[in-house]
């Protein structure tokens, strides 16, 4: 019986497989002491808490490290697909300091072409209108 099942039983129903199962383990020993052998652990019937809360899947490091092995095969084959010198070489890391990386500044010159550029846009757009109208 799966747990989203037995979310769906009435508290009668699940007495009575409680009921069941306790004859059926109860059987299970005198089965073992007929014929010699030990009974089989009983499994355990499933958590519905555990199951309606959700727990949190972990994942090994031996499956992390197979997934990542995966992913450099995919991209060494679509790099090699790509053919010699498509792929950018990676640039060399500057020796800095440890610290914050500063944050690029606009320079005066940058912002007054930025800003004639928009009043020229915006020129264009009240032309078009001024035509149109």
């Amino acid at each position: 019986m799966t747990t989203s099942s037995l979310a769906n039983l009435s508290v009668e129903q699940l007495r009575q497989a409680l009921a069941i199962r306790e004859q059926i383990d109860q059987l299970q020993v005198q089965l073992g002491r007929i014929t010699g052998t030990p009974p089989a652990p009983a499994k355990a019937a499933p958590v519905v808490a555990a199951a309606v809360r959700g727990r949190k899947r972990r994942m090994s490091a031996a499956g992390r490290a197979a997934i990542a092995a995966a992913a450099k095969a995919r991209w060494a084959r679509y790099n090699a697909a790509r053919g010699p010198g498509k792929k950018a070489a990676p640039a060399a890391k500057p020796a800095v300091a440890a610290g914050p990386k500063k944050k690029g500044k606009l320079s005066a010159a940058g912002r007054a072409r930025i800003i004639a550029a928009q009043k020229a846009r915006w020129a264009k757009v009240k032309a078009a209108k001024a035509k149109g109208a």
